[in-house]
C-alpha cells in the first residue's frame, strides 16, 4: 500500500505542476510577458498562447482523476499543447529572437514530453 501513495503522490505533483504551468502560459498569452519571455502582441497570438496553456492546465486536472479515460485524453492534451508549441514558433507568434525566448520554448517543451514520458510511464496505476 505504501508503494500505492508513493506513486500517487509523484503523479498528483506532476499533475499540480502542470495546472501550474498551464496557468502560467494562459497569463503569458493574454499579458504578452511572463518572466522576461514574450509573445507576439494581438488578440490571435493571445488566444493561441492561452490555449495551449489550456491544453497543459486540462491535462493536469484530468491526470488527478486517477481514471485511464480521462489519463488518455490528457495524454492528447499534452500531445495537442506540444504541436501547439511547435505551431506558435513556426509562425511567429512565440518568436526565437534571443537565447531567453528560445530556451523558455524549448525547456517548456521538454518539460511537457517529460511529463506525458512520466504518466504514460505510470498508466497501470490508473483504474
Amino acid at each position: 500500500m505504501k508503494g500505492k501513495a508513493v506513486h500517487r503522490f509523484g503523479i498528483a505533483t506532476v499533475a499540480i505542476l502542470m495546472i501550474l504551468f498551464g496557468v502560467a502560459e494562459i497569463v503569458t498569452g493574454f499579458t504578452h510577458n511572463f518572466f522576461g519571455v514574450s509573445t507576439t502582441r494581438g488578440a490571435f497570438s493571445a488566444y493561441a498562447n492561452a490555449g495551449v496553456g489550456a491544453l497543459y492546465a486540462v491535462a493536469g486536472v484530468l491526470i488527478l482523476s486517477m481514471k485511464k479515460r480521462f489519463v488518455a485524453i490528457a495524454l492528447a492534451c499534452l500531445a495537442l499543447d506540444v504541436v501547439g508549441r511547435i505551431a506558435l514558433v513556426a509562425t511567429g507568434l512565440f518568436p526565437m529572437n534571443n537565447f531567453r525566448q528560445t530556451g523558455a520554448i524549448v525547456a517548456g517543451t521538454t518539460i511537457a514530453i517529460m511529463f506525458a514520458a512520466y504518466i504514460g510511464s505510470k498508466w497501470k496505476q490508473f483504474s
